[in-house]
């Protein structure tokens, strides 16, 4: 049996017909928009922008807080940089606060979120917490200590004035003002190994 071009043409012209039409015809469920929520998702915040942590793209993101609380965390659509979109990174960053209970389903504060600076002292396998000025002095202490120990001031009777033990890696989250403070910094140490981490 042969069919012509025209006549499939007109074949598939009725089927799509009569399927529109037969759907047309026929009555379905209608659902009804719930309406009888107890509470919206967004009811009662503040909205708060800010910049998203990961990389030095600087995507802008709004932050929802209800009582003290983040509740929800989306791009900004005002933003020049992201327009309201955020790659995957930044799209999970609610879940560096918050994480769904795998037992009730409800949101709660991540357990794994660090909050403050731990310390491994020698010859332990535990770390400890200890207080944001205490850390601050260790590191200062440690930093003297290695410059002082290893700082080279000639070589081959040229004065270089640096240190070979101490390199500075700074991370993706800073931009380039930051970045440019951070290398005044640590060339007035008489650092050298220098490298800023800015890929996603």
């Amino acid at each position: 049996m042969g069919i012509t071009r025209r006549g499939f043409l007109k074949a598939t012209g009725l089927a799509a017909a009569g399927s529109l039409t037969y759907g047309l015809s026929t009555q379905s469920e209608a659902f009804a928009f719930n309406t009888e929520r107890d509470e919206w998702k967004l009811v009662n915040t503040e909205e708060y922008t800010n910049i998203c942590c990961y990389c030095s793209g600087g995507c802008g993101v709004i932050c929802s807080v209800r009582d003290g609380e983040l509740v929800n965390l989306e791009g900004d659509p005002d933003h020049v940089v992201n327009e309201g979109t955020l790659c995957p990174k930044g799209a999970t960053m609610f879940q560096l606060r918050n994480v769904v209970d795998p037992k009730t389903g409800k949101m709660m504060h991540n357990p794994n979120r660090v909050t403050s600076p731990k310390v491994r002292r020698p010859f332990t396998s535990e770390w400890v917490d200890i207080s944001w000025d205490d850390a601050a002095k260790e590191i200062a202490a440690h930093i003297k200590k290695t410059r002082d120990e290893s700082f080279i001031t000639e070589e081959n009777g040229v004065t270089v004035n640096y240190t070979p033990a101490i390199g500075s890696m700074g991370g993706s989250q800073l931009n380039s003002e930051e970045t440019y403070l951070v290398l005044k910094l640590m060339r007035s140490l008489g650092i050298v190994a220098l490298d800023n981490q800015a890929r996603v």
